[in-house]
């Protein structure tokens, strides 16, 4: 089996994941997630803006911009294009490749006053700490037992678990393709593998974690993404 630079992997991921974070952070100071404009026409300005400061020109899954009660569906899903409102709560999910590395990030923009919005929004990130630090304290923890307590974090904060899983492998582009079996690439029930393995290849499996919450009610949902297995 070939030799494999695990350290170098996990600093070509981080990279890629600054850049991602850079990317994001260009994306609020620009203001692109804005009332009166499409979400496809943030995504296209996303896009560009990719190529211009990073030479990003592929990006491994669909680019996901939603807003109000788009933000209810999960990835697989395909809500109409619907423009920004003034009092809107929106996020972003983007899987820029960076050389041949894979970023996946997600991040949930708010408009206006609200304060559930502003609220949603805010738990999103402590949420996905304490999912991280219950990963980093169970040795032997597999996707489904991850993908429950998401889901527990997720009730008892007072939301609802919006998607069908709460993350999926990541590595050189395209990851799939490392992964085996379909279900042991997702943290989602059926995943009974434990999530400190190695991949048919000899490699470390690392993993993103992402949180999705949603108040069906309010017809509202919020969204977090980023590395698990390093920091």
């Amino acid at each position: 089996m070939q030799t494999v630079d695990e350290e170098a992997r996990a600093v070509a991921l981080l990279d890629a994941q600054g850049k991602a974070v850079e990317l994001f952070a260009q994306v609020e100071q620009r203001g692109l997630v804005r009332p009166g404009v499409l979400e496809s026409v943030v995504s296209a300005q996303v896009r560009d803006l990719a190529a211009d400061l990073f030479g990003v020109s592929r990006y491994w899954h669909k680019r996901i911009v939603r807003s109000g009660p788009n933000t209810l569906h999960p990835y697989r899903d395909n809500p109409p294009d619907r423009v920004i409102g003034e009092d809107d709560i929106a996020f972003l999910d983007f899987g820029p490749i960076f050389s041949q590395w894979e970023a996946d990030f997600g991040r949930t923009f708010v408009l206006g006053d609200d304060p559930v919005k502003h609220r949603l929004r805010d738990e999103l990130e402590p949420l996905f700490t304490k999912a991280k630090q219950f990963f980093l304290t169970q040795p032997d923890i597999t996707g489904e037992t991850l993908f429950a307590y998401v889901n527990q974090l997720s009730e008892e904060a007072g939301w609802e678990y919006g998607g069908p899983h709460a993350g999926h492998l990541v590595g050189e582009f395209p990851h799939e393709k490392v992964a085996g079996d379909k279900v042991h690439s997702y943290i989602a029930p059926g995943n009974d593998m434990t999530m400190r393995r190695l991949d048919t290849l000899g490699r470390r499996c690392h993993w993103i974690l992402e949180i999705h919450l949603v108040d069906r009610e309010r017809g509202i949902g919020g969204f977090y993404e980023e590395l698990l297995t390093l920091s």
